[in-house]
């Protein structure tokens, strides 16, 4: 089976690229589930149930979220009904939502998604490791054959750490946050595929999707500046992981960096090919 897992999509121009992109890559690399971190939906911080519905609409079947994820407070009003949206598993018992979620496919396969936040230089969370254990056997418990983990963390060593931690263990683990797609996936050992950070969905021309003149002026001066997300050059990253549901490894691991050029080349192509 293959999941395809989106990096960050940063605002309109990276949820206009999820409407465009999501089904043809479905359709072209044969993808039976899709996931996609959230956080940064709405403007480029927050998410609100129009986005969230927008990007399930688009075809993504599992949201996951970071350090932005309350940004916009009325995610609170649906979080806890929504269980195909997930915040980071290591906050405090009682914070609202979950951070894990189980997804049946119509083959009958369980996939697990789990989310996790990092604590170098980004937060206080509790312990990820900790969390990542027990949300596993929780997951492996119902049922869960695959298990994919988004772990929202600053930096690369925290995230290569995790990952071989959970080498064997789970089938792949995938970095959000940076926005910059890294070019080191792997196969551990073990079976658990990894890559330091999936990239971002939205536009590429700006700082990290936000318009480049403000981020400037804000390392410049030191004076607070309005970020707003960035325009020209959408672009779509992300990570095929190709995986065997009877032992739960990973089988393959590749990133995907496409334009949105290309993503509305390639559904032209399919719509004159589909009978």
């Amino acid at each position: 089976m293959k999941l395809l897992f989106i990096g960050d999509i940063v605002g309109r121009p990276g949820r206009d690229l999820i409407k465009r992109g999501v089904r043809p890559l479905v359709r072209k690399h044969q993808v039976d589930l899709v996931i996609a971190n959230g956080e940064n939906a709405a403007a480029g911080a927050g998410l609100t149930r129009d986005n969230a519905n927008e990007i399930f609409k688009a075809g993504v079947q599992v949201i996951t979220g970071g350090n932005h994820i309350w940004d916009k407070r009325e995610v609170l009003e649906f979080i806890d009904q929504e269980p195909r949206l997930i915040r980071p598993a290591n906050y405090p018992a009682g914070t609202p939502g979950r951070g894990a979620t189980l997804v049946t496919l119509p083959d009958g396969t369980r996939v697990g998604v789990l989310n996790l936040m990092g604590r170098v230089f980004l937060s206080t969370l509790d312990d990820p490791f900790t969390a990542a254990e027990r949300e596993i056997a929780a997951l492996r418990a119902q049922g869960a054959q695959i298990v994919f983990v988004d772990f929202h963390a600053e930096t690369t060593s925290e995230k290569i750490a995790l990952s071989w931690f959970l080498d064997g263990r789970v089938t792949a683990v995938v970095g959000t946050h940076t926005h910059v797609q890294t070019a080191d996936e792997r196969i551990l050992p073990e079976g658990t595929a990894c890559l330091t950070d999936a990239g971002m969905t939205g536009p590429h021309d700006g700082v990290i999707g936000m318009d480049r003149q403000g981020v400037i002026a804000r390392f410049r001066t030191g004076m607070p500046a309005r970020f707003e997300p960035a325009g020209g050059d959408p672009r779509l990253n992300g990570v095929f992981v190709t995986a065997d549901p009877a032992t739960g490894r990973a089988t393959a691991i590749e990133r995907l960096s496409i334009s949105g050029a290309e993503l509305e080349q390639l559904a032209e192509r399919q719509a004159v090919t589909t009978p």
